[in-house]
């Protein structure tokens, strides 16, 4: 008898957590490990929201909360998505979850079932396919074009649907890319959805990193008609720098919400009490904290632009948002995972291969480690690539 189900058991391990682990374990045992892995910014959670949190655990704020979350988190998210995407929501139609990734796979959950079908353009961030499939549907991956950053068109997208499919992910900006997605480009992957009621899940988890004139659109902005089949996942991580605090949520319509708020309910309940505290004041403070992450970030991001455009036999697109380059390593003969593991056993170099998003010919750098290794990480990268 097969002890665990064949549903999980065709699973695969997050890669992105499996290379940040080897590489802490490295440099735990005192090698010397430049690290590209990590998806989740180095810079320390903003002091007035860890205030906040603390004075919450000292105020006793350490019971349960409603399974969707505080009200006042609820109402503060509605107001936010309001000012800041021109999407109108009731806290009723918001549910706070226990990080952005649960968020994802709640809301796959609550519309996905045996026998539907969900689009999911590729390069992907590495844990979509696995979310449907662990809801008992099928991934369907659909290649994008390099020259084409990468993006999904509309074209591809009515190409791909067939009448089993249920549900469209969308990530934008994109996690491995770094594309954005123009109000244009929504507008017509919006039309293609609307026209046999696709449900879109737009996960929009680092809509405040984005740079030059690149803006971040919300697809259920667009219109009432998108905004009914639209599902939208954001969160504290990657904005506030809160990626272990583990605080998504969704915005929906009210069945989906509450669907999702069901499925909470009898798995993790509601997300930590005091943490709640600390994203209440992260959405009320001064944002000029997230502005600053985000000039830091786009400062390094500058500059290994600059490196990997004088690196022969690898070929890199600008990231307009986000806060990682997709490095195309197809040239030097060597596919992603091979690739990445001869880069940290030679070089202490540490990056994700791009088989975990789909993109075996190339592998994934993140910016958000500091300068220094990254100077540091790109000469050993660079010395890689030539003597290949």
């Amino acid at each position: 008898m097969d002890i665990i189900s064949s549903r999980i058991a065709e699973l695969s391990p997050s890669m992105t957590l499996s290379i940040t682990a080897t590489a802490r374990r490295m440099q735990s045992e005192g090698e010397e490990v430049f690290s590209f892995g990590a998806g989740e910014p180095d810079m320390d959670t903003p002091q007035f929201i860890k205030d906040a949190a603390a004075k919450a655990l000292a105020d006793g704020e350490t019971k349960y909360t409603p399974a969707a979350g505080l009200m006042a988190l609820r109402e503060g998210i509605a107001a936010k998505l309001q000012a800041e995407n021109n999407m109108e929501y009731s806290p009723k139609e918001v549910v706070v979850n226990c990080g952005a990734k649960h968020s994802c796979y709640n809301a796959i959950l609550a519309v996905c079932e045996p026998g539907d079908e969900v689009i999911i353009p590729a390069p992907y961030w590495t844990s979509y396919p696995e979310m449907v499939r662990m809801a008992g549907a099928s991934p369907v991956i659909v290649e994008t074009k390099e020259n084409n950053s990468y993006k999904l068109t509309a074209d591809d997208f009515e190409e791909a649907m067939t009448p089993l499919t249920k549900m469209i992910i969308l990530n934008s900006p994109n996690n491995p890319t770094g594309a954005v997605y123009s109000r244009e480009e929504l507008e017509k992957i919006g039309e293609v959805a609307a026209s046999e009621d696709i449900i879109i899940l737009s996960d929009e988890i680092y809509e405040k990193i984005t740079y030059n004139e690149a803006e971040h659109v919300s697809i259920a902005s667009i219109s009432e008609e998108l905004r009914g089949l639209t599902i939208t996942v954001n969160g504290f991580s990657k904005a506030y720098s809160m990626t272990g605090w583990r605080l998504g949520y969704v915005a929906a319509p009210e069945p989906i919400a509450k669907a999702i708020e069901t499925i909470q309910s009898h798995t993790t309940s509601a997300p930590n009490t005091f943490a709640q505290h600390g994203a209440i004041a992260a959405l009320a403070g001064n944002q000029q904290v997230v502005i600053d992450m985000r000039d830091e970030l786009d400062m390094r991001r500058q500059y290994m632009l600059n490196r990997f455009q004088g690196i022969n036999r690898i070929r890199v697109q600008e990231p307009l948002g986000a806060f990682y380059f997709l490095v195309n390593i197809g040239p030097i003969g060597i596919k992603s995972v091979n690739f990445a593991e001869k880069l940290l056993s030679r070089e202490g170099v540490a990056v994700v291969p791009g088989l975990a998003f789909g993109a075996d010919d190339s592998v994934r750098f993140s910016y958000a480690t500091s300068l220094d290794i990254i100077k540091s990480g790109l000469d050993r990268f660079e010395e890689f690539c030539h003597s290949h």
